[in-house]
């Protein structure tokens, strides 16, 4: 997920996340075949996130149903976007009627108005078709391609990108979520032009069949291969020590923390925050939103200042 930024002077922080639409599995996949859109379960997620809601209608929104002919392993969330792309005839403008009816603080967007399918070429030659697949086939991974390759980018994104005063990636999946957006042809080169900071927040655990083994400079250096170029600025890591009995807990389903390089991150240009970043829920690691913006809103007032003195 790409996240962008305005204001952050005396009104309040205005977000604008754009979406992956690459889904293909679950309840997702079943509605981009039957229906005949993009697949709504990533989206879905962001504006249960930036939804300014009771907690219940969180729980509404990512409901499953368990039974049901036909709706048994639908999420409710995904019926809603489904019902508001029927009525209104276009998924951009269900998007932003739900988030309406949601409170949602800031935008989001999809990256693109098609459904793109992820494929991935493996380090042994072979090709795994479907973003819910790639993970599951447990394989290095060599590249990621999108088909169709000339997918157009969703004209709201590449003017929220050129507004923006900074550029945020992750966190979130690295194959599945990040670069699936950097990919669209049109959204990695506005982001190349703007002249805002751009920011990575690195995972803190790694994913199984998507990055084992890696550290944070290779996040950075897969980015790097895949667009052809380095653009990032700043990288922000947990430094925070994670509990022995949730290491057993990751390890188990083949996950450890994401160990963050610093000489290696310093040689690729740069800047590094290291800062305890992690929260515990339900015995699962989550990054400590609040922390996370501390450190956003600080590099960016940080930025502006430079910026300012340069123009003296």
């Amino acid at each position: 997920m790409s996240v962008l930024l305005r204001g952050l002077k005396n009104e309040p922080v205005h977000i604008t996340a754009i979406v992956t639409v690459a889904d293909d599995g679950g309840s997702s996949g079943r509605l981009r075949e039957e229906m005949d859109m993009p697949p709504p379960g990533d989206i879905r997620n962001v504006l249960t996130a930036l939804a300014d809601t009771e907690p219940l209608m969180e729980k509404v929104m990512q409901y499953r149903f368990s039974t049901g002919t036909g709706l048994a392993g639908h999420n409710l969330g995904n019926l809603l976007l489904a019902a508001m792309n029927e009525i209104t005839g276009d998924f951009v403008t269900a998007v932003k009627a739900l988030s309406g009816v949601l409170a949602v603080r800031g935008d989001v967007l999809p990256a693109s108005k098609q459904s793109i399918r992820l494929k991935a070429e493996m380090v042994d030659g072979t090709i795994v078709e479907g973003e819910s697949q790639i993970p599951l086939a447990r394989k290095e991974i060599k590249r990621l391609y999108l088909e169709p390759e000339d997918a157009a980018p969703l004209a709201e994104a590449l003017q929220a990108i050129e507004q923006a005063d900074a550029v945020l990636l992750g966190p979130g999946s690295l194959y599945t979520s990040i670069l699936p957006n950097l990919l669209v042809p049109g959204v990695f080169a506005a982001i190349s032009r703007s002249e805002a900071p751009k920011l990575y927040i690195c995972n803190i655990m790694t994913q199984p069949g998507e990055t084992d083994g890696f550290t944070a400079s290779r996040h950075v250096r897969v980015m790097y291969d895949h667009v052809g170029e380095a653009f990032l600025d700043t990288i922000i890591v947990n430094s925070s020590e994670i509990p022995q009995h949730v290491l057993e807990k990751y390890a188990e389903k083949g996950a450890a923390p994401v160990r963050y390089d610093r000489k290696e991150l310093q040689r690729l240009g740069l800047h590094v925050v290291a800062k305890p970043l992690v929260t515990f829920a339900d015995g699962y690691l989550r990054h400590d939103a609040k922390a996370v913006s501390k450190q956003v809103v600080s590099l960016i007032k940080r930025w502006r200042r430079s910026r300012n003195q340069e123009k003296e």
